[in-house]
């Protein structure tokens, strides 16, 4: 009887908390280290969530969970690549970071990272598709591993601000929560594509 009468008593917002910040560090963390999962829409969608919970400190936990979790998966993915570039047969991260690294975004994030070293890292997470190619300009300039989470630390944390601020305008626009994400979802999708539509309009045009 006490622990059913606990179990209803427990407020919805503790529940979302308790399942919402691991659940969100997991996915970021898993993101971050296979190349395809929209982070950055997770980030915002908790966002959403959090602006609309009463409970102190929700949007900074958002804000900590998402940069630590993209931190550890980004210094986690560039170690997998760095024994990829030691072992004689590769290994399958490296494969992945190379197939999600086009020839030309590859030169153009060498150029950048001769020109302002590891700085570029701070851009290479707010630029849509960025990421990928500058990491793999690191490791094949031999980067060591303290540098790139030197350069990686600012990054990670200027990407989980901009996409907390992206979910923070959708939750404010709206009085549902699940509006706010929708909106959220749609314009972090929208950013993330509108440059490679882009680039493939200018080759169409150009051709």
């Amino acid at each position: 009887m006490f622990l059913g009468t606990a179990a209803t008593g427990v407020p919805p917002e503790s529940t979302q908390q308790a399942l919402g910040y691991p659940s969100l560090f997991l996915l970021v963390l898993i993101g971050a280290l296979v190349p395809v999962v929209p982070t950055g829409a997770l980030v915002s969608s908790a966002a959403v969530v959090a602006f609309h919970q009463t409970a102190p400190f929700s949007l900074v936990l958002v804000f900590v969970v998402g940069a630590f979790a993209a931190f550890l998966g980004d210094v986690a993915l560039y170690w997998l690549g760095r024994r990829g570039m030691r072992s004689k047969n590769g290994s399958r991260w490296l494969e992945t970071i190379r197939d999600r690294a086009p020839e030309e975004r590859l030169a153009q994030a060498q150029a950048k990272l001769n020109d302002h070293g590891i700085a570029v890292l701070t851009l290479s997470r707010l630029v849509p598709a960025g990421r990928i190619p500058v990491m793999l300009a690191c490791l094949l300039a031999r980067m060591p591993l303290r540098d790139f989470a030197r350069g990686d630390a600012p990054a990670c944390l200027a990407w989980a601000a901009t996409y907390q601020l992206i979910g923070i305008l959708g939750g404010s626009l709206f009085s549902e929560p699940w509006e706010g994400v929708v909106a959220a979802v749609v314009l972090t999708l929208a950013v993330s594509t509108a440059p490679g539509v882009w680039r493939r309009i200018r080759r169409t045009t150009a051709s």
